[in-house]
Formats: structure tokens, sequence, C-alpha cells
């Protein structure tokens, strides 16, 4: 690799949660491509750090999946495999349902107000064709949801699993017919959120995050028939 997409040296006084963040978002958005050694060098020069910072950055991207740390040969980017998909999902859906659940009882009505502005915003990104606004603005109005639960157990344990899967989401473009179904969803999300109705709400993000867990599982089935 001989570039990296938007390098921009750091400046920031939290150097440690800005190198995590940054690297997280190169992984994510496959600029550091699955499978592929992490180029520590080039990495420091762009963002204008030394060794040190970024392998105690590759550390914690180490702990939470995303990359493999080999003694005496560096980091390599992890691949997302049907195996860990099939683990991962089912326990994401459980702890979204808790927090549906969690939401309806705890949510503000200006919670839900800003639930409603960024569904908004999500229709417009849909609407405009806009794959990378609608994913951003997808996790964020899951993790509004997340936060309106009020349990920090559950909202450090989902934002852990979610990181992992966050990019074979990502990977695993949507077909315009799984967008269309996604979006529906996500109308009936809203919809059970603003009547505060946990049971269906819970009953919905299961369901949701099962249709992740379906299309990221044919698109690796794809990938790897490519392969061989």
């Amino acid at each position: 690799m001989d570039q990296i997409t938007n390098p921009q040296a750091i400046t920031r006084t939290s150097l440690h949660h800005e190198l995590v963040g940054r690297l997280q978002t190169l992984i994510i958005n496959a600029d550091l491509e699955p499978g592929l050694k992490v180029p520590e060098k080039l990495l420091c020069d762009q963002f204008g750090v030394s060794r040190t910072p970024l392998r105690e950055a590759l550390k914690v991207l180490a702990s939470d999946g995303l990359v493999r740390l080999e003694p005496n040969r560096g980091a390599w980017v992890t691949r997302v495999t049907i195996e860990e998909v099939e683990e991962v999902f089912p326990v994401l859906g459980a702890l979204e349902a808790l927090s549906g659940e969690l939401a309806c009882q705890n949510i503000t009505d200006a919670e839900i107000d800003t639930v409603k502005d960024l569904h908004a915003q999500m229709m417009q990104s849909y609407g405009d064709s806009d794959l990378d606004a609608y994913f951003s603005i997808n996790q964020k109005i899951h993790r509004a949801i997340l936060l309106a639960a009020r349990n920090g157990t559950l909202t450090s344990s989902c934002q852990a699993l979610s990181l992992r899967m966050q990019r074979a989401r990502y990977l695993a473009n949507m077909t315009q017919g799984r967008w269309q179904e996604a979006v529906q969803e996500h109308e009936r999300i809203l919809e059970f959120l603003v009547a505060r109705d946990g049971p269906n709400l819970a009953r919905t993000l299961t369901g949701h995050m099962n249709s992740k867990r379906l299309s990221v599982v044919r698109w690796l089935q794809a990938e790897g028939a490519k392969r061989g």
C-alpha cells in the first residue's frame, strides 16, 4: 500500500484514543485490507507519531479482534469469517433487543426527537443512494437507542461486539433489495420506539440483526467461492 486515504497528522492530546479511532476506521472502511500486514512505518509517517504509541493502539485493536499480532512479524488485519459472524450476530441481536426494551422504558421525548431527526437524515441518504452516509447515520440511530437504555454494562458489551461486525456489514455491500428491506425495518424500529412498545421493538431489532447476519454470510460465501 503506497498511500492511506485522507491522512492527517494527529495533534490532539488524547493520542492513544485518537490512534485507536483512526485505525479502527481504516480497518472498517477496508483501507487496511483483511489479511494484509499493517504498514506501521507508513502509518507513523502519515499520522506523525512514533512506533510506540502506534503499537499500543494495535494492542487495543488486537483485543477487539480487528488485528492479529505475531511476534517479530508485526500486526495483520484479521479476516471476518462465517464462523465468527454466526457466533457473534445472535449475541448482538439479543443485546440489541434488550436495549430496545430498556430504551422504551427510559427514553425521553427529546431523545426520541433526536432519533426521528437521524431517521429523516438516513432516509435522505437512502434516497441519494449514499451508502457511506447511510451506514454512518444508521450507527448513530442504534447507538442512540443503546444509550437511551441507561445501562452501562449493556452499552459496553454491545459496542464491543458491534465493532467486530461493523466492518463485515460495511464490506458486504447491500443489494438494492436488501437495502430497501433494511429501510423498512428501520421504519418499524422508529414506529415502536415512538410508541414505547418494548416487546415489539425488541422483536424487530432481533429480526433486523438476523437479516444483517444472513446478508453478511451470503457475501462471505460468495467471496470464498471467488477465492476458490
